[in-house]
C-alpha cells in the first residue's frame, strides 16, 4: 500500500485535539483513531503494537538477525489535528497530473491560488491531494503517520538488513502536550526523528524557544458619571497593556529567525478581563527578554493605578532544539545524506513553530524534523503531494540503511 492511500483513510477519521480539555488524551477522537493505527500495525505484523492509557501508539521492528548492535532508530509522527476547520468529517480530493492553475476546492468558494502558493509550481505533473475547502486536509500530520507505517510494511516484507526500528504516534501534538506522556524509555530507541515538516527534502533542527503568557485583570466597576479616581476598567487595561507591545515584532512582521509577541485573543469587561499572548524566538536570551517586555507592560499599567490591576503567568511550552541537536549532529549529516539518496537537495530552515521533537529531544532523546510533503497546515487550503509522500518514504528507509551500516560507537 502507498503512503496516501493510508492517509486518505486516516483523514477520514476526525481527530482535532482541544486545548481546553483537562483529559489526556484530549479528546474521545484521539483514542479512536491510535486503536485503528494499532489494529493497522498489528495486520502488517507488528506484534508489540500497542495503544497506551493516554492514547499513544507505540510499537517496533525487532533487528535483523546480526545486527541487534546497531543504533535503535524511532520514527515519531502525531495523529491529532488542529480544531479550526475540522468540525465535520474530512472530503479528500485527488488531482491527479497537476496542471499548474489554481485548485478550485470543491464548491466551497475557495481556491489555492498558485499566486498565494508559488511552490505549486514545482508540482506540475505530480498528483496533489486537497480538502473539499471545508475542513483542513489533515496531512498534518496523518501524511507523517502514513509515511512511517508504509515504511514499516516494506521493510519487513523486504530484505533489507536493519537495526531495530521504533516507532511512535502521539496525540495533543497540536495543543503543545503530545511529549507529555511519552514513555521515552518504553520507545526504546536511541535516536529518533519525527515526520512533522513540510516539503520532502527538508531536515529541521531548529525551532521557535515558545511560551504563553496570561495576562489576567481585575477591575471596579461604578456608574460612569462617578467614576472619576475610582473605576478601573479591567478590559481598558488589557488593551492598553497589549498595545504596549512592539508592533514591528508581531507574526505579520517577522520572518526567518526573528521571534514575535502574538495577542491571540482579549476577553472580558469592567470587571473581568483577561489576554492571551504567545511569545516566540530562536535565541533564548531574546525569548527570555519578551518575557520582561510583557511584565513590564504590565508594571506601566500597574503603576498608573497604584496597584496590582494587572497579573502575569508565565508558561513555557518547548525550547529549541538545537541546543540538544548540536551535540548529535550525525542525525543532521545522515539525513542530508538520505535525502541526496533520493536525487534532492537538502533544505533546512528554522522552523517558526514547534515539534514533539523540541521537548522529546530536551527530555532525552535526540529528535529532528523530516519533511513528509505537505504544504499550508491548519486551514482548508492544506495540500499534499502524492510523490513527494513517496519520496519521504523512501528518505526514511534510506536513514535506517545509513544507520545500520555502522556500529554505534561511530555516531558518538
Amino acid at each position: 500500500m502507498r503512503a496516501y492511500e493510508r492517509l486518505l483513510k486516516y483523514v477520514k477519521i476526525m481527530s482535532p485535539s482541544d486545548e481546553k480539555s483537562t483529559t489526556v488524551p484530549s479528546t474521545p477522537y484521539l483514542m479512536e483513531i491510535a486503536k485503528v493505527i494499532c489494529e493497522d500495525m498489528k495486520e502488517m505484523g507488528i506484534k508489540d503494537a500497542r495503544v497506551s492509557e493516554y492514547g499513544y501508539v507505540y510499537g517496533s521492528i525487532p533487528a535483523t538477525e546480526g545486527f541487534e548492535d546497531r543504533v535503535a532508530l524511532g520514527f515519531i509522527s502525531h495523529m491529532d489535528t488542529v480544531a479550526d476547520f475540522a468540525d465535520r468529517p474530512v472530503n479528500p480530493r485527488i488531482v491527479e497530473n497537476y496542471d499548474g492553475s489554481d485548485i478550485v476546492l470543491g464548491n466551497s468558494g475557495r481556491v489555492i491560488e498558485v499566486s498565494k502558493y508559488p511552490h505549486l509550481k514545482g508540482l506540475i505533473g505530480k498528483t496533489i491531494i486537497t480538502s473539499d475547502g471545508n475542513t483542513i486536509l489533515g496531512s498534518d500530520d496523518k501524511a507523517g503517520v502514513s509515511i512511517i507505517l508504509t515504511m514499516a510494511e516494506e521493510i519487513m516484507k523486504g530484505d533489507m538488513p536493519h537495526g531495530k526500528i521504533c516507532i511512535g504516534f502521539t496525540p495533543d501534538e497540536e495543543i503543545g502536550r503530545g511529549p507529555d506522556y511519552f514513555d521515552i524509555k518504553g520507545f526504546g530507541a536511541d535516536f529518533a526523528f519525527t515526520v512533522d515538516g513540510e516539503k520532502e527534502n527538508e531536515v529541521e533542527y531548529e525551532n521557535f524557544n515558545a511560551a504563553t503568557v496570561i495576562l489576567e485583570a481585575k477591575g471596579y466597576s461604578v456608574h460612569p458619571g462617578e467614576a472619576k479616581d475610582r473605576m478601573i476598567n479591567a478590559a481598558d487595561a488589557i488593551a492598553r497593556c497589549a498595545a504596549e507591545l512592539p508592533f514591528d515584532e508581531t507574526p505579520r512582521t517577522t520572518e526567518g529567525r526573528q521571534g514575535y509577541f502574538h495577542l491571540i485573543g482579549i476577553t472580558g469587561a469592567v470587571e473581568e478581563a483577561q489576554a492571551v499572548i504567545i511569545i516566540r524566538d530562536h535565541d533564548l536570551a531574546k525569548f527570555e527578554a519578551k518575557k520582561t517586555v510583557v511584565q513590564e507592560a504590565a508594571d506601566k499599567i500597574n503603576d498608573f493605578f497604584g496597584s496590582e490591576v494587572i497579573k502575569v503567568t508565565v508558561k513555557d511550552s518547548y525550547r529549541n532544539m538545537m541546543e540538544i541537536i548540536k551535540k548529535h549532529f550525525h542525525l543532521i549529516e545522515n539525513a542530508y545524506e538520505a535525502v541526496r539518496m533520493c536525487g534532492l537537495e537538502p533544505e533546512s530552515m528554522p522552523v517558526r513553530g514547534g515539534t514533539d521533537g523540541a521537548t522529546i529531544s530536551a527530555n532525552g532523546l535526540p529528535c529532528p524534523n523530516l519533511g513528509m510533503g505537505g504544504y499550508a497546515f491548519h486551514g482548508p487550503f492544506e495540500h499534499c503531494c502524492v510523490e513527494g509522500m513517496d519520496t519521504s518514504v523512501e528518505i526514511v528507509k534510506n536513514l535506517i540503511r545509513i544507520y545500520s551500516e555502522k556500529k554505534p560507537e561511530d555516531f558518538r
